[in-house]
């Protein structure tokens, strides 16, 4: 089979071809993200390899089909991004990677709420500088305080794991509560509660239209005064305006995220030299509170390496069965 992999970057392509040696797939890569203008360059492969940000929607599907195009590969949980039902009429199978590892997002956003915390950014800086002094710089225990954790799949689970052994308590909302975590001490709660009695809110969820601003100015008036947001899942969970505006009033202590509802056109390219386009990111930029980091809570060798033997997986099994092993399909969203 012939896979065309977009939005190509080079430990993408290290890792896929190392995944992919010794078997009788033929990748070819490109650094476009995937939408109307670059959809033509997928003629005459049998499958594209997509990621978060590449456009997947019914026309860019239909355009796929009369290219000859039989499935969509998803190299990355999330598929929020895809038409299913736009592929199941046009015939197009779709798989993703359910899991690569869990504890690459939950370590990263602990590492994002411990940075912020105890403002390790600033004293990095600092110290560079010659500035020891410590104003400014002051933190609080995890250590007896309450943590909200909203999700509580794998990444949520390893993240209360985590918490729990700081010693915090930690409080959960899920549709389905997780027996592990339950085993761990975690209180499941309505979203209500774990606004109102959480010091920090770690978001693990996936987005859906239950999801989509699940922290509206509504969710964030009810969080406790004061407390810490942090985002490793999909960035319109949260409403962004809304929470610059619960900064600006002081109401919201601080920010972390990984991700942010508008990082097409920012995330995974060096954007150094030019100005930022985007005006609600660059005044998040200004908050001396928040900390952001470019969708990099994935990025280890271990995910990586997950990522690629997955995906691979999943064209060898669509081209032997006709199905990816791990196939996304309409009926999942029921």
């Amino acid at each position: 089979m012939h896979v065309l992999v977009f939005s190509t970057r080079p430990y993408d392509r290290r890792s896929l071809e190392r995944a992919a040696s010794g078997h009788a797939l033929r990748l070819s890569f490109t650094e476009a993200a995937l939408d109307a203008a670059t959809a033509p360059a997928a003629a005459g492969a049998d499958a594209v390899c997509v990621f978060v940000n590449d456009r997947v929607d019914a026309a860019i599907l239909a355009q796929l089909k009369a290219l000859g195009v039989r499935l969509v590969v998803l190299r990355c949980a999330g598929f929020n991004n895809v038409d299913l039902e736009a592929a199941a009429e046009l015939g197009i199978a779709v798989g993703r990677v359910p899991e690569y590892s869990p504890h690459a997002v939950a370590e990263h956003a602990v590492a994002l709420l411990l940075t912020l915390n105890r403002r390790i950014h600033r004293a990095h800086a600092r110290v560079r500088e010659g500035n020891f002094a410590l104003e400014g710089l002051m933190g609080f225990d995890l250590h007896g305080r309450t943590v909200g954790v909203v999700g509580t799949g794998r990444i949520g689970e390893c993240f209360c794991r985590i918490l729990h052994g700081f010693g915090s308590r930690v409080l959960a909302l899920d549709p389905q509560p997780n027996p592990r975590c339950l085993a761990l001490g975690v209180q499941y709660v309505a979203l209500p509660q774990l606004l109102a009695e959480s010091d920090v809110i770690s978001l693990h969820c996936p987005l859906t239209p239950a999801t989509r601003h699940l922290i509206d100015a509504e969710a964030l008036a009810r969080m406790k005064p004061g407390a810490m947001l942090v985002n490793t899942s999909r960035g319109a969970v949260v409403d962004t305006r809304a929470v610059i505006a619960a900064l600006k009033s002081g109401h919201l202590g601080s920010l972390a995220i990984d991700v942010y509802e508008e990082e097409g056109d920012l995330f995974f390219r060096d954007l150094s030299d030019e100005v930022i386009q985007d005006d609600v990111f660059a005044r998040l930029l200004t908050f001396p509170n928040v900390l952001v980091t470019g969708h990099q809570a994935f990025f280890t060798e271990d995910a990586l390496r997950a990522i690629a033997e997955t995906t691979v997986d999943n064209v060898l099994a669509f081209a032997a069965d006709g199905a990816p092993r791990h196939a996304v399909s309409v009926e999942r969203l029921a």
